[in-house]
């Protein structure tokens, strides 16, 4: 029985990449449909080159009505991933999808998360603190930015003359190998 899985991405969309290329032979698991917030999002021409469905969302029906949790049960989707998507999930999308949506931090959580820490935000925050390692946390999303029940963590060093650039580097390629599998494990 093949479980359903939607993307929700705001930008370049490689991460996003890395979960369309791990599933892309597999018998059990789909990305059914990828979901952005932009409409020049290369996320979604990714998602068009991998022949997969997109949808883009307008901030008045996400924030105010139920349709886009019309759309995504249409699609029978069993896990909401996000990859770089920058809205704050709303209460009755998380209402309608209990324990079956989650998110990929750039830094050890609990620290350095919260309302704006994403991107290069985080990298140079970890770095000022003098931190000796950060690292990703795959989590599930609540109400609140970056506050969801951890699934996972995998921790890199920090050079003693570590740029944000680096760093940022560092994470990426962690992303890219551990999501995927995380992802897997939750079936």
């Amino acid at each position: 029985m093949n479980k359903n899985i939607t993307i929700f991405a705001s930008g370049e969309g490689t991460n996003a990449q890395s979960i369309i290329d791990y599933f892309k032979n597999s018998s059990s698991v789909k990305i059914a449909l990828i979901v952005s917030n932009k409409a020049d999002a290369n996320v979604l021409i990714r998602a068009k080159k991998e022949n997969i469905t997109t949808l883009l969302l307008n901030k008045f029906d996400f924030f105010e009505n139920d349709s886009t949790i019309q759309q995504l049960n249409n699609y029978k989707i069993d896990l909401i991933v996000l990859a770089g998507f920058l809205w704050m999930i709303p209460e009755s999308l998380i209402k309608a999808f209990p324990n079956k949506i989650i998110n990929i931090h750039p830094a050890l959580l609990p620290k350095y998360g919260g309302k704006g820490m994403y991107g290069m935000n985080v990298h140079n925050a970890v770095i000022d603190a003098n931190e000796k390692e950060s690292g990703i946390t795959i989590h599930y999303v609540n109400e609140k930015y970056d506050e969801g029940q951890i699934i996972a963590q995998y921790k890199c060093a920090i050079d003693e003359n570590e740029t944000p650039e680096r760093l940022a580097k560092k994470i990426h390629e962690l992303e890219h190998i551990f999501y995927p599998k995380v992802i897997e494990t939750l079936f």
